[in-house]
């Protein structure tokens, strides 16, 4: 059975209870072991998922958090509006990549055996499901629910007359002056509309000044416009209350074209292809190249059609025949096509009560107690978990690099950092004080290119080194070097991490982040920096593996040797936490290593490509996923090593093939046993998760784990915030 026949079933809702044995499974029998009979052929196409088709079921689990009762209404509005941004970008990334794989005849199947228009066909029959349930979700849950606690989205059949004379008060100040009305004939063809811009296909009746009655025009919403715009408490009465910009321009659309009368006015959003395509190869300077490519990602191909549902079906033919799409390729929506832009009500301060309580990232006891950070991160490692544990002390290490005269360099790696980065203030402090700062940019961060570009030429102008990384490989590390002079030698300092250099995300995805002074650790960041500043032969490391050089080896060889003392009878056992697994070849040395009988727990937060559970493959592999509060993000190798100390890593890589062979990446281990126990204790509260976990079946789908009867919840987010972090209570 091929995967070309068979069909990822969606994700199911039905409970399924906790596991016992999960929290620390047994070796698997020799007995066992030789009554499932291994399979040989590994490359079997029935034994891998589709990875858009896996990323698709991610962002399913991200909408059935809408759903759960247990989390405060404004956040399951939050998850809900996660999902169309998610299915935004699936959409302008991973469906343009098949389409454009069809269009220039270029169709390849991954492991799995899908080819591209096979997945485009599987994919709209899944997405249309969805969203109609996520306006379901909306429209009959979330709305009724916001309304009983003052938060009301009123539509217009619901209008008072105080509301509908404010409301023309508006548009005549507000949107009127700016709003630009495009009537379509001969001389006016279709206008060339942004991607994702909010838009209105009007119908008109009537003949206007210069005798033109082409009967259709296009209004595109002015971006700089709120989509929700909040009536005044003496107009609208008690609570929150809102009216949508679509809701006031049907209202008063007859307005906009005076003498000839509105028959119909319907909103709709187009979807295009917003992946840049700069051939490094070619390019005298990336920079400018990439800026030219930022204005081409507003008008890219087609690759899907939002309209209202009450659009008449000539008015959606002639959508689709002007963008080139088909049937499929048509989402008719009951709501707003612009969901995403509801964001700003999620925060609301009036409402506390409906979003996860606040809380503080504590900073550690090391830290805490000592006034030199150097001279804190010389006496031992100190591991911090965002966002439990504070950024703070990131920032603080190159603050007192820029202010300190013993320091005379910093290295660092910028791959999404933000607009307002307390990062690059400190380096550009640094670099106006006199030190040597290097500043490895990756310019191709996906939707950071714009803001990456900006930071590089502030750095630059500050005096800074600015490096675009290495022409073919995204630099994707978090690392920094810190060269600082001590009792007249030198002494190096560093940071890794396995999430991103940007404050904002560091409170909303868990990373770990290393401080170190080790010698030998801390010689080879600044071997890689060297590496990837200068030119030469690849430099040897003595602690950190990297890709696409090392990584990928080590990590097939680590798992080879949980898989030999297996066959020797010793205990085995791995456990991997990423974001993403779809690599064939990482895929398959998992598979050989559960034939060998190791245990393995695979904690994958998006794209998992792996099956489990299939006898005589994947019967020793669990994996489960983690929806919560925060975004899952840090990456951990754990490793028995049954015959010696076990090893426990943290990387930048993601186990995808981009990451261990088209990106520099970084692998590091933690040497010190109280860390490594401490990860361990923090690995285990993911394992026993019996609220917040998916588990994923072998046939693609993914079940919610629950509690048994008689069973605590486990909730492994809430355990980490209540023992890691300060709740804002204590600090009050």
């Amino acid at each position: 059975m091929s995967n070309a026949e068979s069909k990822p079933l969606a994700v199911q809702t039905k409970p399924l209870s906790e596991n016992s044995a999960l929290e620390s499974p047994a070796p698997t029998s020799e007995a066992s072991a030789v009554a499932i009979a291994p399979i040989s052929n590994l490359d079997d196409s029935s034994l891998y998922l589709h990875r858009e088709l896996s990323q698709l079921q991610f962002n399913i689990r991200v909408l059935e958090q809408a759903l759960d009762e247990s989390t405060p209404l404004l956040e399951r509005l939050k998850f809900l509006l996660i999902f169309s941004s998610n299915l935004d970008e699936f959409f302008e990334i991973r469906v343009a990549g098949l389409k454009k794989q069809i269009t220039f005849a270029r169709e390849k199947a991954d492991a799995d055996g899908l080819q591209p228009h096979q997945a485009l066909a599987r994919i709209a029959e899944v997405v249309h499901e969805q969203v109609d349930r996520q306006y379901q979700i909306l429209n009959d849950i979330l709305l009724p629910e916001l309304a009983k606690q003052e938060i009301r989205f009123i539509r217009r059949r619901k209008w008072t007359s105080a509301i509908k004379t404010w409301v023309k008060a508006y548009f005549d100040a507000e949107i009127a002056p700016i709003i630009t009305p495009i009537g379509l004939d001969p001389t006016h063809p279709f206008p060339l509309l942004v991607n994702k811009s909010l838009n209105f296909i009007v119908e008109l009746e009537g003949v206007d000044a210069f005798g033109r009655d082409s009967g259709l025009a296009i209004l595109p919403a002015p971006r700089l416009l709120p989509r929700i715009i909040q009536v005044p408490e003496e107009v609208g009465g008690p609570g929150v209350n809102y009216v949508f910009l679509s809701s006031m321009i049907h209202a008063h659309a007859d307005d906009l074209f005076h003498g000839m009368s509105v028959t119909g006015c319907y909103q709709f959003r187009l979807t295009r292809n917003a992946d840049l395509s700069v051939d490094t190869e070619d390019v005298e300077d990336l920079a400018r190249a990439l800026r030219g490519e930022l204005y081409s990602r507003r008008f890219g191909d087609a690759v899907r059609l939002e309209v209202a549902d009450t659009c008449p079906a000539h008015l959606v033919d002639f959508l689709l025949k002007q963008f080139g799409l088909s049937t499929a390729e048509l989402y008719q929506v009951n709501g707003p096509v612009n969901l995403t832009r509801l964001f700003s009500v999620t925060g609301l301060e009036s409402h506390p009560h409906l979003q996860f309580p606040p809380f503080t990232p504590s900073i550690p006891k090391a830290l805490q107690n000592s006034e030199n950070i150097f001279q804190a991160i010389s006496k031992q490692d100190i591991l911090l978990y965002h966002p439990f544990e504070s950024f703070t002390p990131v920032v603080d290490l190159l603050r007192c690099a820029a202010k300190d005269p013993n320091v005379l360099a910093i290295k660092q790696t910028l791959y999404r950092a933000g607009a307002n980065s307390e990062i690059v203030d400190a380096l550009v402090d640094a670099a106006r004080n006199g030190k040597e700062v290097t500043v490895v940019i990756e310019l191709r961060a996906r939707f950071d290119e714009e803001s990456n570009l900006a930071l590089a030429s502030r750095l630059q102008a500050a005096g800074a080194v600015v490096i675009y990384g290495v022409v073919g490989f995204k630099t994707h590390a978090k690392i920094v070097s810190i060269l600082r002079r001590e009792n007249g030698h030198f002494v190096r300092y560093a940071h890794l991490g396995t999430g991103n250099y940007h404050a904002g995300n560091a409170r909303l995805y868990t990373d770990y982040s290393l401080l170190t002074a080790d010698p030998e650790l801390c010689e080879d960041v600044s071997r890689l920096f060297n590496q990837l500043i200068g030119m030469g032969k690849t430099l040897r490391m003595k602690k950190l593996f990297h890709a696409p050089f090392t990584l990928r080896k080590t990590l097939l060889d680590l798992i080879a040797r949980e898989a030999q003392h297996a066959h020797e009878g010793k205990d085995a056992r791995i456990i991997i936490k990423v974001n993403a697994l779809t690599d064939a070849r990482m895929i398959k040395a998992l598979y050989k290593a559960s034939q060998a009988g190791v245990e393995i727990d695979l904690i994958v937060r998006g794209m998992c490509c792996l099956r489990p559970g299939i006898p005589g493959v994947s019967h020793n592999i669990r994996v489960r996923s983690i929806i919560g509060q925060f975004l899952e993000h840090s990456r951990v190798f754990y490793f028995l090593n049954s015959s010696g100390d076990e090893q426990l890593l943290l990387s930048s890589a993601d186990w995808m093939e981009r990451n261990l062979d088209k990106r520099i990446e970084t692998c590091f281990p933690l040497e010190n046993k109280k860390l490594i126990a401490r990860v361990k204790k923090e690995l285990q509260c993911y394992l026993s998760d019996n609220s917040h976990a998916w588990l994923l079946q072998s046939d693609g789908s993914y079940q919610h784990l629950q509690p048994a009867l008689g069973h605590s919840t486990n909730n492994a987010q809430a355990l980490l915030l209540e023992k890691l972090s300060i709740p804002l209570i204590e600090v009050l």
